[in-house]
């Protein structure tokens, strides 16, 4: 048999070629770091399940910020949690509450970097679910207005995006209809368009002191069976005004992203979230896996199913691999 004149080796001799023709390429631009910011002061309190991540009262945020900035880091996601706590998570809608006071101080450090903020009331209410109650069950229209006056609050605060992440049903037109009511049309939505109600969160509710007290999230947030709801989700949150989109969990959902992908023109987000991350820290610590490896191979996998921004832990730590590549 002759040798075949299609050699695909050919171009993958050298680190040079490959970088050449390499197809998906990850930027710190696309990378968006969260931060949980705790009430209090001279917080920094490093989340046992999520090794290297930490919890910062406001005051300690300067180095933080400062350490991102050097990494060519661009963006942050703010996640509070406040001192206390009530049915309604009224503390959310406070203009000093614990991420109003985030947002003031990472402006004045680094007036360029993208600040954007969660906008949920599970860290914010007694009972850990994700809007207000009537009896045991969350009241998706009751919860429309606080959700609202929670972005409007962090819009005065001076952030640059917001991003609901309740999965209410009509919240990003209640939300877009009160930012341009009160003067800020220019600030933008990334809505968690796709939200799953997964098992990955686990890490996520011991950081953010969210879990629910009883039951579950599963009648508001989606079965991770269902593809194609996710995708009417996504051109809901379209049509109510979402600037962009979000799929979360990213790694389990790679298909939901593709499929995204090619169906929406607005940018698309997706969220690495906490248990993905601390799986490999766990893998990594016992000597299962190369974590220097797999963190890019994940990151490009989920850049490649179609995703323009990517929400991660690992972002300090893939900043500092591309500036290697």
């Amino acid at each position: 048999m002759p040798y075949p004149t299609e050699r695909l080796r050919r171009l993958r001799k050298t680190g040079a070629l490959r970088s050449m023709v390499r197809e998906t390429r990850l930027h710190r631009s696309n990378l968006i770091y969260p931060l949980f910011v705790q009430e209090g002061k001279g917080v920094a309190e490093e989340i046992s399940s999520m090794p290297g991540i930490f919890r910062f009262s406001p005051d300690r945020l300067q180095a933080e910020i400062a350490e991102l900035a050097s990494l060519g880091l661009v963006s942050v996601i703010l996640f509070g949690i406040p001192e206390k706590k009530d049915p309604t998570g009224s503390s959310a809608l406070d203009e000093n509450g614990v991420v109003q006071q985030a947002i003031r101080t990472i402006k004045k450090e680094a007036p360029e970097m993208v600040v954007v903020t969660d906008v949920c009331l599970c860290e914010y209410t007694s009972h850990g679910h994700c809007g207000v109650l009537a009896g045991e069950e969350v009241d998706n229209d009751a919860t429309l207005g606080f959700l609202a006056a929670m972005a409007l609050s962090h819009a005065e605060a001076g952030v640059d995006m917001v991003a609901p992440s309740d999965m209410m049903d009509g919240r990003v037109r209640a939300i877009r209809n009160t930012l341009d009511d009160r003067g800020f049309s220019h600030v933008p939505i990334m809505s968690y368009a796709a939200k799953f109600a997964s098992a990955f969160y686990g890490p996520f509710r011991e950081a953010a002191e969210s879990a629910p007290a009883f039951g579950d999230r599963r009648s508001y947030q989606m079965d991770p069976a269902n593809r194609r709801e996710a995708i009417r989700e996504i051109d809901l949150d379209v049509e109510e005004g979402a600037d962009i989109v979000m799929v979360k969990p990213a790694l389990a959902y790679l298909d939901v992203l593709r499929e995204a992908r090619q169906r929406v023109l607005r940018p698309l987000a997706a969220y690495n979230v906490s248990g993905e991350y601390a799986m490999v820290k766990a893998a990594a610590a016992r000597g299962w896996i190369d974590e220097q490896r797999i963190v890019p191979e994940i990151l490009t996998s989920i850049k490649r199913a179609g995703a323009d921004l990517i929400i991660t832990y690992f972002a300090k730590q893939a900043a500092k691999q591309l500036e290697q590549t």
